[in-house]
């Protein structure tokens, strides 16, 4: 990437698309995306094309393959940061149980992980913006900023 990437610029692209209905394994704006499928769609729109391809993957993949997949990939593409210093803009990743892997993807998008709001979509609903509650709080594994963000 040759110029820096704030973090408005996350925000503004990720509430973008606010009300894309949910698409397993989609990316596309307006028509359909999963959570990993908003954070590949912001990658595309902010950094140019996606740097690997998709491996399939079905909704029960994290329970099936009990591999930090999701986490992996992102230490690869992206910067990991501490929990409790994620900033708006900023990817999380959450275990919807404890000897899980990571199965699900936001963006920050206000305040902190301890009380501030994310863009995520999941099964069921659209695209939306949402409270971090104690609920997610508890749940985030791991946090990744962006490369290039300068703050």
């Amino acid at each position: 990437m040759s110029r820096p990437l704030d973090r408005a610029a996350i925000l503004t692209e990720a509430r973008a698309w606010l009300g894309t209905p949910y698409r397993h394994r989609a990316s596309v704006k307006g028509a359909g995306a999963d959570c990993l499928g908003l954070v590949r769609g912001v990658w595309r729109a902010l950094i140019g094309p996606e740097p690997e391809p998709l491996p399939p993957y079905a909704p029960d993949w994290a329970e099936a393959g009990k591999r930090e997949t999701l986490a992996d990939t992102a230490r690869r593409r992206l910067v990991a940061v501490p929990l409790d210093a994620a900033r708006p803009g900023d990817v999380l990743l959450f275990r919807f149980r404890a000897h899980l892997p990571a199965k699900h993807a936001a963006i920050l998008s206000a305040g902190t992980l301890g009380g501030g709001r994310m863009i995520h979509a999941f099964d069921g609903a659209a695209v939306c913006e949402s409270h971090v509650c104690r609920w997610w709080a508890r749940r985030c594994a791991f946090a990744f900023a962006f490369p290039g963000v300068e703050d």
